[in-house]
């Protein structure tokens, strides 16, 4: 019996520089008539006859805090626990047994600074004239002796006073813990003569139980839910048993140096508190044939599946901004009347709604306790090449095809609004949340609903390559000092076909080769990485270079094709080209137990491609694709580990 455990805590702080707090869009706030910041051709714009009166307008509000008090500042926080215990042993001869538990703990915080209070916002458009000094109305009225006005008639009109009694922080707190117990048995039946009569090895079997809980709360302050945030808990558990058995048939017999099969099954059985639940079933078989000890084969098939974590089940529903821009809206809407009210815009409406600002509406995002797991079916074939000629040189190729059924997401806000209008899909017309009083889509009474669904599927395919090299330079010329190593490796994967269908009966798309509002983030036919490394001759330093490369891609938005003529539907970003970052590495061990280790990642610094906002999708953030592109710049690093 062997008894082991470990424990780990991990504390990290970022602060997030946004863009201004604001009065954006959307909200609409009631100003006196006879405020007297506002001009007199503002009050007879925004008045009408009521110019100069106590009379109050309910109006759209647009103003940016551009001063130099009204940066918004986001302050994240998590701390995070771990911990693991287990014993692992001999039970018999043949048979081994590892039992544990885990627990794990992650703590979030986050403080949103120089956020606007709707309330207080509100009190600050509400002006008066006192002796002749811009007065709160609520001053007047003793209801807030503190309120400050706030001129937003007038670019940089807000004082620094206004500001501070305006923007406040507002605070939200989560916390989400797991706990795992694990037991899993190995067996070498082979010590009971269990084998294949052509093999030289028997038959090895793994068995085991798991069980899983995980939990999380949510809480945010009375500003924060003020501005849209919901509190929210929620706790699963599963229960699972699986086993798997590795079946060797033939060995070391003539054009069969290896044949053999893999199988696996896991029955998995969720309790969701609040849900219905659900079962799983997942297995596998694997085959491998090796013909000689260079050259092996290998096929797969795999039925996974993954279920819906605890925020997609949990995570409380909130506003949240999307690139995309309403049909309807503009004095001269791209949509006919007909189709508009489909969406919920009324006859006075009509050629009266603002256009989403900036290219950028408004979603409601959320858990959904109706999820259900996603599917995926998984076919590979492939190969190893290990020739004898040419000793620690090895290269693999293999093809994947991969499908998942009912994959979990949002709808995307350009298919609901393509969908509901051009389609005239009830379903998708049902997701519009149009502003009551001016049917816009954003602000926090405009929204399209977009919560986790089991939407359509997803399917790709295309050909991973791995090869690498080691060789010895003293090796190289006759007489030559031994100056250490070199060692080539090299990743690349070709995309055949990135195929997605929204919604199960919707037209489905390929999106090899493209990016944009419809495929998201970029998706190149080829991709790749090299690395070569040199050691020295006492393996006590290494020095690295990585080449990564991403191929180019088109915009999805140009029909997925040019025209012979290369006509393209928007010309702005019409194609990323190829990107190409070198990474240095180093690594010293000054004694054994003490190591060094430096870089500068992207040496040449090169920019991320610069992307129109209107034109980016999901995990498209700063007007780029940071999950793709470097937006750091050149990045320098040192670092220190040293083992007791």
């Amino acid at each position: 019996m062997k008894l082991y455990g470990g424990v780990m805590f991990m504390d990290d702080q970022t602060y997030s520089q946004a863009a201004p707090s604001a009065y954006f869009q959307g909200n609409v706030y009631p100003i006196n008539c006879d405020n007297p910041l506002m001009s007199s051709d503002q009050a007879a714009i925004l008045c009408g006859a009521a110019a100069g009166t106590a009379t109050n307008v309910n109006t759209f509000v647009g103003y940016r805090f551009a001063g130099a008090g009204g940066a918004r500042i986001d302050d994240l926080r998590h701390t995070d626990y771990r911990m693991n215990l287990g014993s692992r042993g001999d039970i018999a001869s043949g048979w081994t047994y590892d039992v544990s538990y885990l627990f794990s703990r992650v703590i979030y915080d986050e403080s949103y600074k120089n956020d606007l209070d709707l309330n207080k916002g509100a009190r600050a458009l509400q002006v008066v004239n006192v002796g002749g000094v811009p007065t709160c109305r609520s001053v007047v009225d003793g209801t807030d002796p503190d309120c400050i006005p706030a001129n937003v008639f007038s670019a940089f009109g807000i004082s620094d006073e206004a500001y501070g009694y305006l923007l406040t922080p507002t605070f939200t707190h989560g916390v989400q813990t797991e706990k795992v117990a694990n037991l899993t048995i190995n067996g070498d039946l082979d010590q009971y003569g269990i084998r294949s009569p052509f093999a030289s090895a028997g038959v090895a079997i793994a068995t085991g139980v798991e069980h899983r809980t995980e939990d999380l709360t949510f809480e945010a302050d009375a500003l924060a839910q003020q501005k849209g945030t919901k509190e929210n808990a929620g706790e699963f558990n599963v229960k699972e048993l699986y086993i798997e058995a590795d079946v060797p048939l033939v060995s070391d017999k003539p054009f069969v140096d290896e044949l053999a099969v893999n199988l696996g099954y896991r029955y998995s059985d969720y309790s969701i508190q609040g849900g219905t639940g659900f079962t799983a079933d997942t297995y596998k078989f694997e085959l491998r044939y090796a013909p000689m000890s260079s050259f092996k084969l290998r096929s797969s098939y795999n039925r996974a599946v993954r279920a819906p974590n605890i925020t997609e089940l949990f995570a409380a529903q909130a506003l949240g901004n999307v690139a995309a821009q309403d049909p309807c809206s503009g004095a001269n809407p791209e949509q006919s009347l007909e189709d508009c009210i489909r969406s919920g815009v009324t006859e006075t409406q009509y050629g009266l709604i603002p256009e989403c600002p900036a290219d950028t509406c408004v979603t409601l995002g959320g858990g959904n306790l109706g999820l259900q797991p996603e599917i995926a079916d998984t076919y590979t074939y492939g190969f190893v090449f290990t020739p004898s000629f040419l000793p620690s040189f090895t290269f693999s190729a293999d093809y994947f095809d991969i499908f998942v059924d009912g994959y979990i997401g949002p709808v995307d806000a350009p298919t609901i609004i393509n969908e509901c209008l051009n389609g005239g899909s009830e379903y998708f017309c049902s997701l519009f949340h149009r502003d009551p009083v001016s049917g816009v889509l954003f602000g926090t009474n405009g929204y399209l609903t977009a919560t986790n669904q089991n939407t359509g599927y997803l399917q790709t395919s295309g050909m991973d390559f791995t090869s690498g090299y080691n060789f010895d330079l003293g090796n190289l010329l006759p007489g030559v000092p031994d100056l250490g190593s070199i060692d080539i490796s090299f990743v690349g994967t070709w995309l055949n076909s990135r195929r997605t269908e929204p919604l199960p009966g919707l037209d489905s798309y390929n999106c090899v080769g493209l990016y944009g509002p419809t495929c998201g983030q970029p998706s190149p036919k080829w991709r790749h990485n090299v690395r070569m490394t040199w050691t020295s001759p006492q393996q006590s330093t290494t020095v690295s270079a990585n080449w990564r490369y991403f191929g180019s891609v088109g915009l999805s938005s140009n029909d997925f094709l040019l025209d012979d003529e290369g006509t393209n539907y928007i010309a702005m970003n019409r194609r990323i080209t190829g990107y190409s970052y070198l990474d240095l590495a180093a690594t010293w061990k000054w004694v054994e137990s003490v190591e060094f280790r430096a870089g500068v990642n992207n040496v040449f610094d090169r920019d991320p491609p610069v992307i129109a906002a209107g034109l980016l999708s999901s995990f498209g953030n700063g007007n780029t694709y940071p999950g793709v592109y470097d937006p750091m710049g050149r990045l320098v690093y040192f670092g220190m580990t040293v083992e007791f």
